[in-house]
């Protein structure tokens, strides 16, 4: 393929270290684009159901898309799938910087790692083509040292690197892929499969120019986007204060989760202040050329905290960090967050898992299904930022008590029992994010049937609550946050535009605000695919059919596609006071809106349709 693609996809065989290409296929990307829908198809048809997640029978994909490193704003993302240890079904996880494009420059669109090396590896991916090296030197540092040493060592500032820490290298199944300094693929334990495989990096240096098929006419639509990102208020909201502006800005609507989600409001507002984004931006935010690849939104926060315990300069926290260590934990130090996140940053740990379960500890621990027995001491107080700063080191170790929270709050729980499963908040085994399906109620469906649990970017319908509508896939009008009706459709449109958006591979923040019109002109100019509106819509369908059918032969049906408890019962206070969504309503909307039967199984119609004649013959129906 000429252009939008590099046209290869690299193979590589941890076990006997031997290497292959294979062609992208035009038709994978007509119908699958790129990034999480080519890792989807994939992992589909190559890891058969009850693959041990950490044995080496499961496939590692690092994809990239055909909008990934060209003039499009945002173009520096990529995707890591596999089947999750912290799930058991399928996930794919994205992160931007810097690293997919310079993959993308060597030559290839992606990498499919199988099997498993008998010691610790490295690849690089530079003039010489691929390489597998001696990594045992590397073993045991953290995700910034890696990245550091194989920077030097490929001789080239714009060397870029991906990695594991510590939690990777043990198998730890809240562990992340991290790159570019603290940048993550997070969620579902990428990174601890990237550990099973023995494989501590990817390292990148290409040479390879990326071809569009229409350059001019790309620019004159980048050019549009540009000008509107500049005059649209909201996303100057993420330039001025990042990712943690929501912290500010979402606590009085309800949408913070405050003590482990039991309250709606946290010392009058106080709190939330104190951690925020404006808050950070006039105490120990640092001016920094930190933005992701052509990213006119710059919301990457660099901060610089000059003294005392937690004293470090490097990447600061985004929202989901302050929520996950902040309100969530009652701790309202920000430079103590802030610390916290760049520990799990070096361990290449998910915040979001890592808070959360600490969390279900805290409210274990205060109520008696936790001891000082259990913890190795540690009193697990609400708002302890000590015990909270060694839990985290610990995790990280995969050490103590550490070891246990660093299985995730389901696991954890499951395994203490005396109740607490009642406290781990996730859905599927993935930790609940830091938006609240009873502030907006499409939330509920969109993290009860979330294809990799629950996930606020991965169908952010929300969005369509606070502002954006979609006339051409039938969201026709804003929605109140509190409306009983169409979240079903909400959710189902959210979860399928997220998936072109990461099949792209442009960042959530540009792509959620395009048309599918929009985005098949997109493909037209940088591919020279053939797309409309309606093909949009269809292929994010297709791949959202392909991870549920996944799911299904893994056993999930129905009965999964449930939230927690406590997240469908009204809290007493805050914004959301008094609220909580019809979860059984919903389903009943979203089903049939999915063409699933009752029990949430993809019908043969609906398969065929999408052109998945060959998955309804594999699911029986």
């Amino acid at each position: 393929m000429g252009f939008g693609y590099m046209g290869k996809v690299l193979r590589v065989n941890l076990a006997d270290g031997s290497f292959s290409e294979q062609d992208v296929d035009p038709g994978m990307a007509q119908n699958y684009i790129g990034g999480a829908g080519f890792i989807s198809r994939t992992l589909y048809d190559e890891v058969p159901a009850k693959t041990d997640p950490l044995g080496p029978e499961n496939r590692l994909i690092f994809m990239t898309g055909p909008v990934t490193g060209t003039r499009f704003p945002t173009s520096g993302r990529f995707t890591v799938g596999t089947k999750s240890p912290l799930t058991g079904i399928m996930v794919t996880s994205t992160s931007s910087g810097f690293w997919g494009v310079e993959l993308k420059k060597t030559g290839f669109d992606g990498i499919i790692f199988e099997g498993r090396s008998e010691k610790p590896v490295y690849l690089e991916i530079a003039g010489e083509g691929p390489k597998l090296k001696d990594a045992s030197d590397l073993w045991g540092k953290d995700a910034y040292e890696t990245q550091t040493v194989l920077k030097e060592r490929l001789g080239k500032k714009r060397a870029r690197v991906a990695c594991i820490g510590s939690a990777g290298e043990k198998q730890l199944p809240i562990a992340c892929v991290m790159n570019d300094d603290g940048r993550a693929a997070g969620r579902g334990g990428v990174g601890a499969v990237m550990g099973s495989k023995n494989l501590k990096a990817i390292a990148c240096l290409g040479t390879q120019k990326i071809e569009v098929a229409a350059d001019e006419w790309l620019l004159a639509m980048v050019k549009e986007i540009n000008k509107a990102v500049a005059e649209d208020p909201f996303a100057g909201f993420f330039t001025k204060w990042g990712t943690a502006f929501s912290m500010d800005m979402g606590w009085a609507a309800g949408d913070v989760p405050v003590k482990n989600w039991r309250q709606g409001t946290w010392n009058g507002g106080e709190g939330f202040t104190k951690i925020g984004g404006a808050r950070m931006a006039d105490t120990i935010l640092k001016p920094h050329g930190g933005a992701c690849y052509n990213c006119p939104i710059r919301c990457a926060r660099w901060v610089e905290i000059k003294e005392g315990r937690f004293s470090y300069e490097g990447p600061g926290p985004e929202y989901e960090t302050l929520g996950a260590f902040g309100s969530m934990l009652l701790i309202d130090d920000l430079e103590a967050i802030s610390w916290i996140g760049e520990m799990c940053n070096k361990a290449g740990m998910d915040t979001i898992s890592a808070g959360c379960t600490i969390a279900w500890a805290m409210e274990a621990y205060e109520k008696g299904a936790l001891t000082k027995a259990d913890t190795g001491g540690i009193e697990l107080n609400w708002g302890n930022v000590d015990a909270v700063l060694e839990v985290v080191d610990l995790m990280g170790k995969g050490e103590g008590f550490g070891a246990l929270l660093a299985q995730g709050s389901r696991a954890a729980s499951r395994k203490v029992g005396k109740g607490s499963e009642e406290y781990a908040i996730q859905v599927k085994g993935l930790e609940v994010p830091m938006h609240d399906p009873r502030c907006y109620f499409s939330l509920a469906v969109n993290y009860a049937t979330g294809m990799r649990g629950a996930c606020h970017v991965q169908g952010g319908s929300y969005v369509v609550e606070m502002a954006l509508i979609n006339p051409e896939a039938g969201l026709t009008y804003k929605q109140g946050r509190h409306d009983k009706r169409n979240k079903g459709l909400a959710a189902k449109v959210s979860q399928d535009m997220a998936n072109v958006v990461n099949s792209l591979a442009i960042c959530m923040f540009a792509g959620m605000a395009l048309p599918p019109s929009a985005m098949g002109m997109l493909l037209g100019l940088t591919a020279g695919l053939g797309h409309n509106a309606q093909t949009i819509l269809q292929t994010g369908e297709r791949i959202t059919n392909i991870q549920r059918a996944f799911a299904v032969r893994e056993g999930i049906s129905r009965k999964d596609d449930v939230l927690p408890k406590r997240l469908i019962t009204p809290l007493p206070d805050g914004g959301a006071a008094g609220k909580a969504a019809d979860l059984e309503y919903q389903l009943g909307e979203y089903y049939p809106l999915r063409g699933w039967d009752e029990n949430g199984i993809p019908t043969r119609e609906r398969l065929a349709i999408l052109g998945l004649a060959d998955i309804a013959d594999d699911l029986g129906v």
